[in-house]
């Protein structure tokens, strides 16, 4: 099993030291990023990965809302092969025409990215688990809609504040879902109350082998109150640990 940082869990410390808050990462643990607004950093960004032995196989960027060429391009050259548009408000899930209507835009970037040789995906925040649509999640209906080359990044934590089980959700889900979000806390929307994997209420490794088609598992805090190196190194601890256990190559 592989595991990825989000790098907008350090989104501050970024802010002020790109490279430097690379290379701490490295020196952590982590051998894969998801980098998030990858466009305007891309140059920086990509210096600093090369530098420190690390890979970037997903990224995040608004694929809906910006320049798709542009989103491509950087990718591509920071090695990037599957970007994901993470985040959608709201208003977009109440309805079957709203969803449906995404679904297209989204299969229409897919069609771009091929392109560029990079597959496309979604992530999910609460919203999409809390809304229902004939029967069924928001989410769960919009995959529904999706062509087969996307793909789905699951938020198992943001899932389980939607209100479902991460763990029934993903078997659901099934082969769809290639990448997910691994964060654990006390299943509610208070960000800052988020804690390494293994110290809330999400049953870490369950969520993960619910995942059948899993490529990356990738540790994100939102917010944390703690100190966010130590916290996202608690986490990689844990997770290798366990796998360490199992005799899984982490």
């Amino acid at each position: 099993m592989t595991y990825s940082i989000q790098l907008y869990t350090l989104r501050n410390a970024i802010s002020e030291d790109l490279p430097g808050t690379i290379a701490k990462v490295a020196e952590i643990g982590f051998t894969q990023v998801e980098p998030y607004n990858f466009v305007a950093t891309a140059t920086e960004l990509g210096a600093a990965l090369k530098e420190n032995g690390l890979t970037a196989p997903s990224g995040h960027a608004p694929l809906l809302s910006a320049d798709q060429d542009e989103i491509f391009a950087a990718a591509k050259s920071l090695g990037i092969s599957t970007v994901i548009d993470p985040y959608l408000p709201a208003e977009h899930w109440q309805n079957a025409e709203d969803i449906a209507a995404t679904a297209a835009k989204l299969n229409a970037a897919a069609k771009k990215g091929a392109e560029y040789g990079i597959r496309v995906g979604y992530h999910n925040h609460a919203w999409e688990l809390e809304s229902t649509i004939e029967g069924t999640t928001a989410l769960e209906y919009f995959e529904s809609l999706l062509d087969p080359e996307l793909v789905l990044e699951v938020d198992t934590y943001w899932a389980a504040v939607g209100g479902q089980n991460p763990v029934e959700l993903l078997a659901r889900l099934g082969d769809r879902v290639k990448f997910i979000h691994i964060k654990d806390g006390p299943i509610n929307t208070d960000t800052k109350a988020q804690l390494p994997a293994g110290e809330g209420s999400i049953p870490v490794f369950d969520v993960i082998a619910a995942a059948t088609s899993l490529e990356v598992g990738v540790v994100e805090f939102d917010d944390y109150a703690g100190d966010i190196f130590e916290g996202i190194a608690a986490s990689l601890a844990y997770l290798q640990g366990a796998d360490a256990t199992a005799g899984v190559q982490a």
